[in-house]
């Protein structure tokens, strides 16, 4: 299944264009009024990894699948969402099916565009949406504590370890944190999943700067620009920029990034805040049939990587012939990769790392 993520700010920040740049496609209106996207519009994307080819040149398989993220393209926030203004709780409710958010935050100024706010604010404008997520977040926990108080008093020591939890995530909102900043032990991490609250998901910014700030804009000034940690995922695009790629070649778009001074495209700048925010990697198979990208979380054992492509393979799990990317790239395939000792049979605890090239031995 894809990576999911939704794309969310503000009217009129650009983010029907980026979804349409980066989708390559006109399935979200751009108008020039808020609220122009009313269902969420989904895109799927081919994840950007030049791996995939080398390892293709060198098996020559019949098609090549890249691993993918899907993209969804939620209407405007205004304040007051989580009351239900402009539509809000149907927005909101769309939010929390993704794996991860990206926050699109308006940067420009001096164009026509009408900012909802009457002004170009990024910080404000990043905090009333955050302000909006946290309530709808506040809702969500009340609700669910109303319901786990009365078991709790029973003595149901599963239903008081969720309350404390549902406590602790309700006071960091109240304190104006996202949920996402309060340390959970691995369990209460897996249980607050459940609650799909929405400042608990891995938060991507993409500053929308115009066309002639994009080579000398900077991801720290940006961070500072939003009143953001250092270690939040920030990323420059420009969403006019990004359109202006649509109908490039790869060498065109090259050229075209190279001459404004940029070295990549915001779609890739963002797959990789994405990867990075969630943690995921990516391993490979490589055969005749097919040349393929799976992806995995960091961390994740040999059978669990199995598992990704099919349950069987993980319940089954006996071995896995796995190579490192550059041993196989370096020997030009397994049958060398082979006699040179660069392939290894990993076992049940083996921890995947980004690149291998992998086999799968599995019974059912």
């Amino acid at each position: 299944m894809a990576m999911q993520i939704g794309i969310v700010g503000l009217p009129n920040v650009g983010k029907s264009t980026l979804f349409n740049a980066l989708t390559r496609s006109k399935g979200a209106e751009a108008a020039n009024y808020p609220f122009c996207t009313i269902d969420p519009n989904v895109g799927i994307v081919e994840v950007p990894d030049t791996r995939l080819q080398a390892l293709a040149d060198i098996v020559h398989p019949k098609k090549i699948i890249p691993a993918a993220v899907e993209f969804v393209d939620i209407a405007g926030l205004v304040k007051g969402a989580s009351k239900n203004e402009g539509r809000g709780n149907k927005f909101l409710s769309n939010i929390r099916e993704v794996d991860a958010i990206c926050h699109v935050v308006r940067a420009f100024i001096g164009t026509d565009i009408i900012h909802v706010e009457g002004s170009v604010d990024p910080k404000r404008d990043r905090e009333i949406i955050e302000i909006e997520l946290a309530l709808a977040d506040l809702e969500t926990l009340r609700k669910r504590m109303d319901k786990l108080q009365g078991a709790a008093r029973t003595g149901d020591k599963d239903k008081q370890k969720e309350l404390a939890i549902t406590q602790k995530l309700e006071a960091a909102l109240q304190e104006g944190q996202m949920a996402s900043t309060v340390p959970l032990e691995k369990e209460e991490e897996a249980l607050a999943k459940t609650f799909q609250m929405l400042t608990l998901k891995p938060m991507i910014y993409a500053v929308n700067v115009a066309e002639n700030q994009m080579a000398t804009s900077t991801v720290a000034e940006a961070r500072k620009q939003l009143g953001l940690p250092d270690d939040a995922q920030v990323i420059i695009i420009s969403a006019k920029i990004e359109e202006d790629l649509q109908d490039l070649s790869a060498e065109e778009t090259k050229a075209f990034l190279t001459d404004l001074g940029v070295t990549s495209s915001g779609l890739d700048r963002l797959i990789q805040a994405a990867y990075a925010a969630l943690r995921y990697q990516t391993y490979f198979t490589a055969g005749v049939e097919e040349v393929r990208a799976w992806t995995i979380k960091i961390g994740a054992t040999a059978p669990e990587a199995a598992g990704v492509i099919h349950t069987d393979f993980q319940k089954g799990f006996i071995r896995a012939e796995t190579i490192a990317y550059q041993d196989y790239v370096m020997y030009a395939g397994e049958l060398k990769a082979r006699e040179a000792g660069k392939v290894r049979l990993e076992g049940k605890e083996y921890v995947v790392q980004n690149g291998d090239v992998m086999h799968f031995r599995f019974n059912v």
